[in-house]
C-alpha cells in the first residue's frame, strides 16, 4: 500500500520516523504560479509505522502520528492519480515537477 507525504516549507515537515519500513517511492515539488509551496512524497508502507511531523514555524513542535491516519492507496498509479488531484485547480498555473 502507498501514502502520501507533505511538506511546506517553512510550515511543517514530514517524514517516515527512523524506519525501513516507509520506502520512498518517488517525490515530486507542487509549483504554484511559479513558486514552489509544497514537496510531496509517494511511500510504500509495509505495516504501520509512526510518522514524523516537524513543525518549522518559531514553536519547532515534533509530532509522531500513526500512518493509520494517513489516506492509502492500493497501487501507486492510485497514489498518483491523488496527487494529482491534488495540485489541479482548473485553468491555475499549476505543476508537478519531479524532485
Amino acid at each position: 500500500m502507498y501514502v502520501i507525504l507533505i511538506s511546506k516549507s517553512g510550515q511543517f515537515r514530514t517524514e517516515a520516523a527512523q524506519s525501513a519500513d516507509l520506502k520512498t517511492i518517488e517525490a515530486w515539488d507542487y509549483v504554484f504560479s511559479g513558486k514552489t509551496k509544497a514537496h510531496f512524497v509517494i511511500a510504500e508502507l509495509d505495516h504501520e509505522v509512526k510518522v514524523k511531523v516537524t513543525d518549522e514555524t518559531e514553536s519547532a513542535t515534533i509530532n509522531y502520528v500513526p500512518s493509520k491516519f494517513l489516506p492509502r492507496f492500493a497501487s501507486l498509479e492510485q497514489a498518483r492519480a491523488e496527487l494529482r488531484s491534488l495540485t489541479s485547480f482548473g485553468k491555475l498555473d499549476t505543476a508537478l515537477v519531479r524532485a
